[in-house]
């Protein structure tokens, strides 16, 4: 199976460790980028010759760029918005939810406070991503 990249954008210091413990159990699979605001990410993002993510996680309530602003610049530019854009999120309040699909996200997902269950949302994630990215023909 392919390598999926994934660039997880979250100002949770805290949060991003616990990602990245959940993210290294799949060692050889899974590719994890860690960035701690909008601004960093977009940053990596457009570095000349770095390898782009298959997808990116996004958190939603960032001080500075929040994740609703770099969804956006993210879609509006020519060489990134193929990315999808996976929500990732304490927030289930209805207008973010339709905020983020209405700016293009490919997905919404609120966090779970449970490490057990956070573990099976990042299990469900990979699995579904990795099957269907690499399941369709490669973009040009």
């Amino acid at each position: 199976m392919p390598l999926l990249r994934v660039l997880l954008v979250d100002d949770s210091p805290a949060d991003r460790f616990l990602a990245q413990e959940v993210f290294s159990a799949h060692g050889g699979t899974v590719s994890l980028t860690l960035t701690e605001s909008g601004d960093t990410a977009l940053a990596h993002l457009n570095t000349p010759d770095a390898p782009l993510p298959d997808v990116l996680l996004l958190d939603l309530n960032m001080p500075g760029m929040s994740g609703l602003d770099v969804l956006t610049e993210v879609k509006q530019s020519p060489t990134l918005h193929h990315i999808p854009v996976v929500m990732l999120t304490t927030s289930h309040a209805r207008l973010d939810v339709e905020a983020a699909y209405a700016l293009q996200a490919s997905g919404y997902l609120v966090k779970s406070s449970d490490f057990g269950s956070f573990l099976q949302q990042i299990e469900a994630f990979v699995t579904y991503w990795s099957g269907h990215l690499f399941a369709l023909p490669a973009l040009p």
